[in-house]
């Protein structure tokens, strides 16, 4: 991973881009020369990219905007408040987005904790 990458984006991204589809293979390949151009201001940690593509193939997503990965977070408890979602433009790795599905705030710390939870 890129040094310059925030471990909590880091960690994030490496939990919901596991697997062996040739989506997910790609999105890692560009994991190091990512860099987190912009976070969400409100709290919930969402992250916005910025990827020297001359360096990357693109991912087999199609030319627009997709959701190229996604997981459901699980608290200790067993509740849902939330999922984690991977989207690129052009098959190259754009945006992670964090998701509530209730009135409370999931944060990106909070995500990473439970995505390693359900690992």
């Amino acid at each position: 991973m890129d040094e310059s990458l925030p471990a909590d984006v880091a960690d994030v991204l490496a939990a919901v881009l596991e697997g062996d589809t040739p989506v997910h293979i790609a999105l890692r390949r560009q994991v190091p020369h990512l860099s987190v151009r912009a976070r969400c201001t409100c709290g919930c940690g969402s992250a916005y990219f910025e990827l020297d593509t001359s360096k990357v193939e693109p991912a087999p997503t199609g030319p627009s905007t997709v959701v190229a990965a996604e997981a459901q977070l699980v608290t200790e408890a067993g509740e849902c408040p939330g999922e984690v979602l991977v989207f690129t433009q052009g098959g190259y790795l754009s945006w992670l987005e964090v998701c509530s599905w209730s009135d409370d705030e999931v944060t990106l710390a909070a995500a990473r904790d439970w995505l390693q939870t359900c690992s």
